[in-house]
């Protein structure tokens, strides 16, 4: 159990019920189930002794305290759409659920930015601060269902990352519930500030190890233009990959630049019974957009488009029509759901220097090859964070056993190639052994002071992204 020591369960669940309610503590074992791990189906997952849903900060604190006081660890919880497995549970833990904690508390027009609760849908914060005129950018895949307090978690990123940043470029200030129950307030309201360390960004991407975030203070920028797009396909991945390089090159900053190869545009070709306007065989396709809106807008997709020629594109497309626009990135926000119908995806997430995205999309061709298996590549080409999903018979043990190995030969080509283990989906309960490999001795064990220092007692999710040992 990590360390922790387990006692005085009984009195624990009265306690909790008493203080939450009957309703917020939830034990019965086919209810449990669906809290005990996040979309990573291969990351362990444990046996609660219990689901506990507080709808306030001082509820998270009575939560704490009482759970240190017995010794019962905690796994704070999202929505369980990571893919890393931090959010699952582990034998005879408190999974903490921020689900009620739902409350968009201010949207300060003036001032841009907004203060929310952790259940808050990244989706509907979008929506509500939308109808001001103004903008929150981190736009993870999952982003119709996943919560702002698991986005601050792993430091999610999205689509949009390449002119926006991830989620803690847009994060002023936190409230954070700490090991002792106390709450600390990090950050501030303002766009500048450098008084005392940056515990907000030692916070964000801390993966629940260090405290439950109870309050965010977010950063809004003014609502971008409708977007132009562009689509281009090339022949050879490795032209896009260019394309790609002449464009950071060249200071062009479009909102959005992805890329797909010729696994994933199959797959969703055929999910969508579309040809997504792209030339027959095609190996790679990029998708861009810009959202500096008329006549600048046109002029930096016509830039872009030419880029793209240049480098040998055998197809491109341009829209302002903000329809058409949305259905080629519906596309790509297919690719996952498209690949599950050929079989389970293990989603991976390796960030490489632009300039080594075509090495590693032509490295996993030839991991699939010898796994025997199907890897599609897509990800974000403006930062270099790739997604490569691995396609496999969840009921044949050997294509498991073969998806696990290509996996970690996944990750130990983007750590080859100059890159990182995870780009957005953070450590989780995956990839301790990569992290150690990553940091090094000297790096892993400032993590574990830092650990130490704050939950000395190791209440907060252990075992997740490194182990205390």
């Amino acid at each position: 159990m990590t360390g922790v020591k387990v006692t005085g369960h009984a009195a624990l669940l009265a306690e909790l019920r008493a203080v939450l309610g009957r309703d917020a503590v939830l034990t019965d074992p086919d209810v449990v189930e669906g809290y005990r791990h996040d979309m990573m189906p291969l990351a362990s997952a444990g046996r609660p002794l219990a689901v506990v849903l507080p709808a306030t900060r001082p509820d998270v604190q009575r939560v704490v305290r009482a759970a240190g006081a017995a010794g019962v660890p905690i796994v704070p919880r999202g929505a369980g759409s990571g893919l890393s497995g931090a959010a699952n549970a582990i034998d005879g833990c408190l999974v903490l659920s921020t689900a009620r904690m739902r409350s968009i508390l201010e949207i300060d027009t003036d001032n841009r930015l907004a203060v929310v609760e952790p259940g808050v849908i990244n989706r509907d914060l979008r929506t509500a601060v939308e109808k001001h005129g103004l903008f929150y950018p981190p736009d993870p895949s999952s982003y119709d269902w996943c919560t702002i307090g698991g986005n601050l978690a792993t430091n999610a990123g999205g689509l949009c990352c390449v002119k926006y940043g991830v989620t803690t470029d847009s994060v002023l200030g936190l409230e954070v519930v700490l090991a002792d129950g106390e709450l600390l307030r990090t950050g501030r309201r303002t766009m500048k500030g450098v008084a005392g360390y940056d515990l907000t960004s030692l916070f964000v991407g801390s993966e629940g190890t260090l405290g439950v975030i109870t309050r965010a203070t977010l950063a809004l920028r003014p609502l971008p233009q409708a977007p132009a797009t562009l689509v281009a396909t090339f022949a050879a991945t490795e032209a896009a990959a260019s394309a790609v390089s002449r464009i950071v090159r060249e200071g062009m900053v479009p909102s959005l630049l992805e890329i797909m190869d010729a696994v994933s545009i199959d797959a969703v070709e055929r999910h969508l019974n579309t040809e997504l306007g792209a030339a027959a065989g095609s190996a790679a396709l990029l998708l861009a957009q810009s959202d500096v809106g008329g006549d600048a807008g046109r002029a930096e997709i016509e830039t872009l488009e030419q880029v793209c020629t240049d480098l040998g594109a055998d197809f491109t497309y341009s829209t302002t029509d903000l329809a058409e626009g949305r259905m080629l990135l519906a596309a790509r926000r297919a690719v996952l759901p498209a690949l599950e119908l050929l079989g389970r995806g293990l989603t991976d997430d390796v960030c490489v220097p632009r300039t080594r995205i075509g090495e590693l999309i032509s490295g996993c061709a030839a991991i699939a090859d010898r796994a025997g298996l199907t890897v599609a590549v897509v990800g974000h080409a403006g930062d270099g964070n790739m997604h490569p999903t691995i396609v496999y018979d969840p009921d044949s043990p050997a294509q498991e056993e073969a998806a696990r190995v290509a996996f970690d030969e996944i990750l130990a080509l983007g750590l080859s190639l100059g890159g990182t283990i995870t780009g957005e989906h953070g450590v989780g309960r995956i990839k301790q052994d990569w992290l150690a490999k990553e940091l090094g001795p000297v790096g892993l064990r400032t993590h574990r002071v830092v650990k130490r220092a704050l939950d000395p007692e190791n209440l907060f999710n252990p075992g997740s992204m490194f182990s205390m040992d």
